[in-house]
């Protein structure tokens, strides 16, 4: 018998939910029903394409088998029929990068790109192409529940697939699946919050992913919670570690040197970059809610003998500095602070003018010693991003910014808080016609 593509027929619809095909009859070409529907697979394709539906798992005696795409004639809301008569019966086996629906999504947890947060499938939705069933949309609405019995939703809350990073933690599909460039591509932050919500399996995974981008693996070390960053650290062998550390910034990375168990931070500090090492051990010197132990020691400066336009220049090449270390320019003479000099007020300056002409020869500033209340009032006071950190001489030690500040004195009970629920664009209504879009399911 020759084998179709199955099509739309009378009895069938573009769009199908996982969950009316699941346990639905299984009709053989003859009319006779020979199982119900189990599970659903799909493979992932490369590119931007969505997963085809290449078969049914379909429970028959009590036993699993498999039945391909192509034998099928006819998907419907509430039964499979087959273009053939008789199955396969040897029991179902799951090769290399196949998905299946019901086992590995529903009730697993994506990663929802926009969100960034970690949402649960709670159905799937199916479109026709013209040429084949694929994995269109997700639901990802939690079920009504009425005395603890679950009830219909009134409806789905469907989102397109490729909003989803999908199955995070699911080792029969990671090398399929790849490194994913959306989810390196989400804010360090984001990805430490994922971390943080994630579980071990999901958390392995992420770790995996952002660990092929050294850079962005340090910006998301320096963004997690210090307990959490202490457990994924001490998982690390100590030459990783090391690496990691000699990324990140100064200041994060002695926080994180003294998270580590005492016997393991000689060792690290050993293996550190030289130049690294110096800084950091030089802040494990200070108290951590003191200016000393809450600086940066990387800052910007020039000569007192400069222009604007050469201060900008500095700024310009210093890439490896935060940002918020960027907004002031520290004049220096004989490595004395001498004034500091804004990046706005460069900008509105003619470049050839002297630096001495735009400084502020008496800014802000305070000792290694200060305790992180104190500077935060000195921030407010004079709407400050950043204050130097000076000894006995003048001479900057480093430089105490805005976010460092706010990372220490937010209380510990607003950390767990939840965040405000992002706003997520409505989806528009799916075409109910399997021709007004042949080349894929409808855009969302």
């Amino acid at each position: 018998m020759t084998e179709t593509t199955p099509q739309p027929s009378a009895a069938s619809v573009a769009t199908i939910h996982l969950s009316q095909l699941l346990k639905s009859p299984v009709i053989a070409g003859s009319g006779e029903s020979i199982g119900r529907v189990d599970d659903l697979i799909v493979r992932l394709p490369g590119g931007d394409a969505y997963p085809p539906v290449t078969g049914v798992v379909v429970s028959v005696g009590g036993r699993d088998v498999f039945v391909s795409a192509e034998r099928i004639s006819e998907f419907g809301v509430d039964r499979i029929v087959l273009a053939v008569n008789k199955v396969d019966l040897r029991g179902f086996e799951r090769r290399e990068g196949e998905v299946l629906l019901r086992t590995d999504i529903l009730g697993h947890r994506l990663i929802d790109v926009a969100a960034a947060e970690l949402v649960r499938a709670y159905d799937v939705e199916l479109d026709h192409t013209g040429d084949s069933w694929v994995l269109a949309r997700l639901d990802t609405r939690p079920p009504a529940r009425f005395f603890g019995l679950i009830k219909s939703s009134g409806g789905h809350a469907s989102r397109d697939w490729k909003a989803f990073e999908p199955l995070i933690g699911h080792s029969q599909s990671l090398n399929v699946r790849g490194v994913s460039a959306r989810l390196r591509g989400l804010k360090p932050a984001e990805i430490a919050d994922l971390l943080e919500e994630a579980d071990k399996r999901e958390r392995g995974e992420i770790l995996d992913q952002v660990h092929g981008d050294p850079e962005l693996e340090a910006d998301v070390f320096e963004e997690l919670d210090s307990d959490k960053s202490s457990r994924l650290l001490n998982d690390m062998p100590d030459g990783e570690v090391a690496a990691l550390l000699g990324r990140m910034r100064a200041d994060d990375a002695a926080d994180s040197i003294m998270e580590l168990r005492q016997s393991r931070r000689r060792r690290v500090l050993d293996l550190m970059p030289a130049g690294q090492r110096v800084k950091v051990i030089t802040l494990m010197g200070f108290n951590p809610d003191s200016a000393g132990g809450l600086m940066n020691t990387d800052f910007v400066s020039c000569p007192l003998d400069a222009t604007a336009g050469q201060a900008l220049s500095t700024i310009a090449v210093a890439h490896a500095l935060q940002p918020e270390a960027l907004l002031k320019v520290h004049v220096l003479d004989a490595d004395r602070l001498v004034g500091v000099v804004s990046v706005i007020a460069l900008l509105q300056t003619d470049p050839a003018t002297p630096i001495t002409g735009i400084l502020d020869d008496d800014p802000v500033r305070v000792s290694p010693e200060t305790d992180l209340t104190d500077i935060a009032l000195l921030m407010a006071d004079y709407n400050l991003y950043a204050v130097p950190v000076v000894d006995d001489t003048d001479r900057v030690l480093g430089v105490v910014t805005v976010d460092d500040v706010l990372e220490d004195i937010i209380p510990e009970d607003w950390r767990r808080r939840e965040p405000a629920p992002r706003p997520v664009r409505e989806p528009a209504p799916a075409s109910t016609n399997p021709t007004a879009n042949p080349d894929g399911p409808a855009q969302l």
